[in-house]
């Protein structure tokens, strides 16, 4: 099994301009999130897909791999699709966040698991349990619910479950309660299919892409990891990354 990883990297975020090229502790965002997929040890390739002539020179200085794609993409699914239909040896694809620094290669691997363990599985993700009030009630982290075989039953940026008869003060000692790890594998067929549906209701409404595939009859497994992640969305996250870098003595 070949097992390719993408990383979407476009330069013009609306909240954070130039993201993937900002400097943390040395290193540019892209490099670190690319040498950390490089460590896992799963990829028979690594490539990043961008849109823009800086982050490709930002590339090439560490010696990745990168493809340029179109610049009218909605999603890192679809940038990753236009490049995965250029793989012709590729098994497996896996997307990449591009701006998670702090990414550990134990979850690429777990992640990789799910599909060594079950050739008939189209996509994969991950899901780590919620130990904190904060992180239950805050509608930027993005709960799952799952069946006992642990696919995806639905995504949501509420508290999902609602534990109708006890207080909410005491879901977090009481509940069991998850948080989304958005990183995806996916079969390349699947993938090619995945980027030609169209925007669903659920999706539209929770502004969460993979509702679009729940709703077309998708199933999402998942992994459990234990090990937590922290996306950069606006600059003011950086410190809290350069704070656990320092912290990890990375």
């Amino acid at each position: 099994m070949k097992i390719s990883g993408i990383i979407p990297a476009r330069f013009d975020s609306s909240r954070f301009p130039g993201k993937p090229l900002v400097i943390i502790e040395g290193k540019s965002m892209i490099r670190r999130v690319y040498d950390q997929a490089r460590a896992s040890g799963v990829f028979h390739e690594l490539i990043v897909a961008t849109d823009d002539d800086r982050i490709v020179t930002e590339v090439k200085s560490f010696g990745g791999q990168y493809q340029m794609t179109a610049r009218h993409h909605q999603s890192g699914t679809d940038r990753c699709a236009e490049v995965a239909a250029g793989l012709k040896d590729t098994d497996i694809v896996i997307n990449i966040q591009g701006d998670e620094p702090l990414l550990d290669p134990k979850q690429i691997r777990l992640l990789a698991a799910l599909f060594q363990q079950d050739g008939t599985l189209e996509i994969g993700s991950m899901a780590r349990r919620i130990t904190s009030a904060e992180e239950i009630f805050d509608p930027n982290v993005v709960k799952v619910v799952m069946d006992k075989f642990n696919y995806a039953l639905y995504f949501s940026r509420n508290t999902i479950p609602f534990m109708r008869e006890i207080e909410r003060e005491a879901w977090a000692d009481q509940g069991t309660f998850f948080k989304h790890i958005g990183m995806y594998g996916y079969k390349k067929a699947t993938l090619m299919d995945l980027s030609n549906l169209n925007p669903s209701n659920y999706e539209q409404l929770e502004q969460l892409e993979q509702l679009r595939w729940l709703e077309n009859g998708y199933r999402i497994k998942l992994a459990i990891t234990t090990e937590e992640t922290m996306g950069v969305d606006v600059p003011a996250d950086i410190e809290r990354v350069v704070a656990l870098l320092r912290a990890k003595n990375r």
